[in-house]
């Protein structure tokens, strides 16, 4: 049993035989980290209006980032939008992805869906505030931990789903036969005190619409 941090993909990505029946030892719950990505991208659009060209941030080791991607360039095509990727699998590529950010005066940051990157939410949120970078994450911790916004699944609903699955295995049943669950809390946590240390104004429309609002 595992908590996936991708979704509808786990059959592209040959890790189950289908998400009702995933067939072998593996089931678990799934984050929708691929499918909320282009709803990111209209966050950012709508807090930065003015910015045109969005820097997304991915891990090229990762196996799903061809889909996140492909979903991402067709939500920016719609928006009017260039994308420009970069890159980083450890923490050293950090100070050159924040350089490059200099280099295109991009005003936000598009923090792509990784579990390298959910490890290193606090050091991403600082160097986001230290380098004047509105980002945008996957993870509620990212806004707790100083930046600006994440929007993504609810952790605190995928645990517990994990949970009750881990029990039931426990209990005798067989992963194959059990569906993979989704989660399906989409949370948006706007942290406002780092807004207004980047000396951005946050508009009415998305603090309505915020889950949590950190001052």
């Amino acid at each position: 049993m595992w908590r996936f941090t991708i979704a509808s993909d786990l059959v592209e990505l040959g890790l189950v035989a289908s998400l009702s029946r995933p067939g072998g030892n593996l089931t678990g719950v799934t984050s929708s980290s691929v499918e909320v990505m282009p709803k990111r991208l209209e966050l950012v659009r709508e807090l930065l209006p003015s910015a045109t060209i969005i820097p997304v941030l991915v891990n090229p080791t990762n196996a799903a980032v061809e889909m996140q991607l492909r979903d991402l360039q067709t939500a920016a095509r719609t928006l009017g939008l260039e994308l420009h990727v970069l890159h980083a699998s450890n923490e050293q590529d950090f100070d050159a992805v924040f350089a490059a950010l200099v280099q295109l005066r991009a005003g936000t940051l598009m923090i792509g869906s990784d579990a390298f990157f959910n490890s290193r939410s606090d050091q991403l949120a600082a160097l986001a505030l230290h380098h004047g970078v509105p980002a945008i994450y996957q993870y509620r911790r990212f806004a707790t931990a100083g930046g600006l916004m994440s929007y993504g699944s609810s952790l605190t609903e995928s645990y517990h789903q994990a949970g009750v699955y881990t029990g039931r295995i426990l209990k005798g049943e067989k992963p194959a036969d059990l569906p993979v669950q989704q989660s399906t809390k989409v949370e948006l946590i706007i942290n406002l005190k780092t807004a207004k240390m980047l000396g951005l104004t946050v508009p009415t429309t998305l603090l309505r619409r915020a889950d949590k609002v950190i001052d």
